[in-house]
């Protein structure tokens, strides 16, 4: 931030802003004295104070567009002014009612009282209406805005970025805040990304989303585009997209973590996500994950489409996704199973599925419950079982994907989702590897029976429990090492610093034991050094809950003559015998006078 000022001119225009201001001798609403006026008086003694808290703001049509090149601020002269212009907003639009707006800068250092403080823009598109959004709970004080730039259109060479992490930026009809779930408005949706170079402007609507999270301050949303769009590296061209939160997680990584746990554990499908930052209406809403809507979609739950038409013979067999989930019964579109499982039917949508389809899933996943073992796949189940317990994540089975296509009877399960309890962030389960059984066991939630289907298909399953092993040795030999799982760590968090710095600025619970936080570490550093202290526990703790020795240079490669005598034994140390013919499918090692070796029978 510079404190001289700019060789471009001084603007002016007509005030624009929000009209109703307070009138602090008597506290009621006014529209006489603290205008939006007084932050374009020249005057530092006097000052714009909104009547409303929070999506307040002040601003000038220019007449034209203007290339906007520097802004200049003055906080209201009280004893909170300085702090209140922090995270504060600048934008500029084409529009006079900022839908199309794209911000300009946010001020991150506290303000100075009586004098002005002054920014550069890095933003070459020309706007017509400019304005300054207060922060929230800030009432727009400001005591004096400028702003300094020269005559023209410009161009999209480069916008600004609030950090290095994407900006998504969403402006809503007549700024109606969206209230629930339920009701979706009307948006413009905007993403900067790669340094300011790429911009993704379209409308679409936004939506509150998710069950607990919603609860707290710092609220998820779920954005829909009106078309498809190819959003950031994201391999789904879609029109649904999600923003977590992340509130109770002060790491900001631990879902993008597990996805990362999800892909090296061999998954079909991994949601795709990403960090961002998050402005709504010009304000500031800290750092979010942007990642996949779970649904039906060829780059995404790949199963069949259906249509109203598909009721009977093969068409009604799928695709299906459901979720067993804790809060089945909010949905309109649920069932409870023979077995007192709560399920969802995420797809076919409850607006297009048919009778005859919701009574086939239904009876299926019932069918599917009276035989487990035949009807789950238990290549995702048990992959999906083994993210759930490397990361620890106490809400595994609270919530459970599972989908099935069409002329298949098998359920798969996935995607995994849901994770900001998971790497030690409960209390009911911390700490996760100071327990001597899995955490699904051990304190962990699930929905209906779920914990029973896990026992069973499972710990009393010894076809499952040979496979577990071997997904599990196959992992730990090539990416689920420990080194490679904290420098992934490493990256995050460097990647993150920037954000998570504006973001515990905006939400100020570093020191306060939010949700279910089980303490506080005292700063984000030490935060994600819990996580990496787990990770590396956890890794040890599976291996032995698995009775599995890792081997980190592998086991040395020799030939084998079937000749001569020879020793089979399985990855836990069972003897299986004196020859590899009539072995089920796995991993074994086989023993030859002094040397060993490992094979894949398939």
């Amino acid at each position: 931030m510079n404190l001289h000022v700019s060789a471009d001119e001084l603007l002016t225009g007509t005030v624009i802003g929000t009209p109703v201001s307070v009138d602090y001798k008597t506290n009621d609403q006014t529209t006489e004295v603290n205008t939006c006026a007084d932050a374009f008086d020249g005057d530092l003694s006097t000052f714009f104070a909104s009547y409303d808290r929070s999506y307040t703001w002040a601003g000038l049509d220019l007449g034209r567009p203007h290339v906007i090149t520097r802004v200049g601020w003055s906080p209201r002269n009280d004893g909170q002014g300085e702090k209140r212009v922090l995270l504060g907003v600048f934008e500029g639009a084409n529009s006079p009612d900022f839908m199309d707006a794209l911000p300009l800068y946010i001020i991150t250092e506290k303000g100075k009282i009586g004098q002005m403080s002054y920014a550069d823009v890095d933003c070459s598109r020309g706007f017509r209406y400019v304005r300054y959004v207060g922060p929230s709970d800030a009432r727009c004080n400001i005591a004096e805005l400028e702003f300094y730039g020269h005559e023209g259109v410009g161009d999209d060479n480069h916008l600004y970025q609030i950090t290095n992490l994407p900006t998504v930026s969403i402006h809503t009809k007549d700024g109606v805040i969206p209230p629930d779930k339920e009701h979706q408005i009307v948006s413009q949706l905007t993403i900067i990304s790669d340094n300011g170079t790429k911009l993704l402007s379209a409308p679409g609507t936004t939506r509150e989303r998710g069950n607990a999270s919603r609860s707290f301050p710092k609220k998820p949303y779920r954005i829909k585009f009106d078309e498809k769009q190819h959003v950031l590296d994201a391999p789904a061209k879609a029109k649904k997209w999600t923003l977590i939160n992340n509130y109770g997680d002060k790491t900001l990584m631990r879902n993008l973590l597990a996805f990362e746990l999800s892909k090296r554990l061999g998954m079909p499908y991994t949601p795709y996500g990403t960090a961002v930052d998050v402005l709504l209406n010009g304000e500031y809403k800290g750092c979010y994950q942007l990642c996949d809507q779970i649904q039906v979609h060829k780059k995404r739950v790949n199963v069949t489409e259906m249509t109203a038409e598909d009721n009977s013979g093969v068409a009604v067999t799928g695709g299906y996704l459901v979720e067993v989930d804790a809060y089945a019964d909010q949905e309109h579109s649920w069932f409870r199973s023979n077995s007192r499982n709560p399920v969802t039917i995420k797809y076919p949508s409850e607006d297009s599925i048919t009778v005859d389809q919701r009574n086939y899933i239904r009876a299926h996943f019932n069918k599917m419950e009276n035989d487990l073992d035949r009807y789950v796949d238990k290549n995702t189940f048990l992959r999906h079982f083994l993210v759930g317990e490397l990361s620890g994540n106490t809400d595994t089975y609270w919530s459970l994907f599972m989908y099935k296509d069409r002329d298949d009877d098998t359920m798969y399960t996935g995607p995994v989702w849901d994770f900001d309890l998971a790497f030690d962030n409960d209390e009911r389960t911390y700490p996760v590897c100071g327990k001597r059984d899995y955490v699904y066991r051990s304190g962990g939630s699930y929905a209906g029976t779920l914990k029973q289907m896990v026992d069973l298909l499972v710990l009393q399953n010894s076809a499952s429990q040979a496979k577990l092993l071997d997904i599990w040795d196959q992992a730990r030999h090539s990416n689920l090492t420990e080194e490679s799982l904290v420098a992934f760590i490493d990256q995050l968090e460097e990647e993150l610093d920037a954000s998570q710095k504006l973001n515990f600025m905006r939400w100020n619970i570093m020191n306060t034991r939010v949700h279910m936080n089980p303490k506080t570490w005292g700063s984000y550093q030490a935060e994600v050094e819990n996580v990496r202290r787990f990770m590396k526990e956890r890794l040890i703790w599976m291996d032995k809950r698995l009775g599995y020795t890792y081997v980190p240079n592998g086991i040395e490669e020799v030939s084998v003559d079937l000749e001569e005598p020879y020793e089979v034994y399985s990855l836990s140390g069972q003897f299986c015998g004196h020859s590899l013919d009539a072995l089920r499918p796995g991993t074994y090692i086989i023993r030859q006078a002094s040397k060993s070796r490992k094979v894949v029978i398939k």
